[in-house]
């Protein structure tokens, strides 16, 4: 792994800086309940699931861009992600905001996904909740190619309906800071996705009130589009951020369903 690595947090095995030499204190704040809620310079956490060559995923958690589920939708999955055999790192981004541009975050997980690769992993994909699902769909888009996953795995994202002309709720206002609103209407990933899109597992909630289903079929309609087989699930009736932890409701055997499906594609051992 390029960069400099300091002391680890969150348990994990390394932390590496994106972009400079300094030290991990002051480069993000973290609340007591395991959200990221100020970015100030990147970073990379590793969790080892098996050897340095084996497959790596980058998790990208949700939080609408203005904050990051670091523990429920990052540390989480990365740990599930090692369960199945599959090292796991965890990004936490920059947002846009006045100070970073509206591409700041996409310019984030690009430079992970070379870190990661660099890092020696034979093969690396992507899994992304909620707005880490649009960053992560970016990365199947045309000028991301540098950073194209071999699989990728998205839930719950709002993929282009926060888009201007694009939206499914009428007459609805652009989302603050600007530069939020701008990065939407630049990064569509459905409208802009490259071609001979990889392997992509898609899961969303049909009466999601935060993000429409439509995103999903958007989505997996630009997949196949391009060439693609996306593996779509849509459960019917399930909360917005519903990740690993939301019990006793038919949800919750998505990760069992997207594991069956790595192994199946051959990402993950045992497929």
């Amino acid at each position: 792994m390029s960069g400099p690595m300091f002391g680890p947090m969150f348990g994990a095995d390394s932390a590496t800086a994106l972009w400079d030499d300094e030290p991990v204190e002051g480069a993000f704040t973290l609340s007591d309940e395991g959200v990221v809620t100020a970015v100030a310079r990147p970073w990379l956490f590793g969790f080892a699931g098996g050897a340095m060559d084996a497959p790596a995923m980058l998790v990208l958690a949700g939080g609408g861009y203005t904050q990051l589920m670091v523990e429920r939708e990052g540390i989480a999955v990365a740990r599930w992600l090692n369960t199945l055999g599959i090292h796991a790192y965890v990004l936490v981004h920059r947002f846009p905001t006045s100070d970073t541009g509206p591409l700041a975050s996409r310019a984030d997980a690009i430079r992970a996904m070379a870190m990661i690769r660099a890092a020696g992993h034979g093969t690396v994909g992507v899994v992304g909740l909620s707005s880490g699902g649009h960053l992560a769909a970016c990365l199947l888009a045309e000028g991301a190619e540098v950073a194209r996953p071999d699989v990728a795995v998205i839930g719950y994202a709002p993929i282009s309906t926060n888009a201007a002309g694009r939206t499914i709720v009428a007459d609805k206002p652009p989302l603050p800071p600007a530069e939020k609103q701008a990065m939407y209407d630049l990064l569509q990933p459905d409208a802009q996705l490259a071609d001979a899109p990889p392997p992509t597992f898609i899961v969303y909630a049909g009466n999601d009130p935060v993000v429409p289903v439509a995103n999903a079929y958007r989505l997996k309609d630009a997949i196949v589009a391009k060439g693609g087989a996306p593996d779509l699930h849509v459960f019917a009736d399930a909360p917005h951020g519903f990740a690993l932890d939301t019990p006793d409701l038919p949800v919750s055997l998505w990760p069992l369903l997207c594991a069956a499906w790595l192994r199946q594609t051959g990402f993950a051992p045992g497929g």
